[in-house]
């Protein structure tokens, strides 16, 4: 969450334990997280999320 937050993302709404993120100068780039009490996100998770928001792995790193 955190890394998106830097990012510019926003959170747009919360549905139950999912935060929807949007984008403010591209709205088509939504990301969904889930939030699940100090769980850490499996890989593949992780991945999704990144991609959702369109960024490398290498870029999502420096931004944590």
């Amino acid at each position: 969450m955190r890394a998106l937050l830097r990012a510019g993302f926003v959170v747009d709404r919360i549905a139950g334990s999912h935060h929807i993120l949007t984008h403010p100068d591209d709205v088509a780039r939504t990301v969904t997280v889930p939030v699940h009490a100090n769980r850490d996100l499996k890989p593949g998770t992780l991945r999704s999320i990144i991609r959702q928001a369109g960024f490398t792995v290498e870029e999502f790193a420096e931004l944590l």
